[in-house]
């Protein structure tokens, strides 16, 4: 199986999403490469970046559970790195 690098963008406008947000990404850990939150406290917001190395329906799984939380936005963007799972 084959796995792509990508990146999600993550908008948080409902506190009440931020536990089952991290819930998730705890649940799929072993894909994530690295995470970064930025807390807008001026717009009462928060945007956070997750950088992913995953098989694609994992990834899109991902992006449609965390897609279907209250107040919580998402976009993936792939980079065109496709590796064998063999060689992670």
């Amino acid at each position: 199986m084959s796995t792509r690098v990508a990146v999600m963008s993550i908008i948080v406008e409902s506190t009440k999403s931020v536990e089952p947000l991290n819930s998730l990404l705890h649940s799929y850990g072993e894909y994530i490469v690295g995470r970064m939150g930025i807390p807008y406290r001026e717009k009462n917001i928060s945007i956070i970046s997750i950088a992913l190395d995953a098989p694609q329906d994992i990834i899109s799984a991902l992006s449609g559970k965390i897609g279907k939380l209250e107040g919580v936005s998402v976009k993936t963007a792939y980079s065109g790195v496709v590796t064998d799972a063999k060689d992670n």
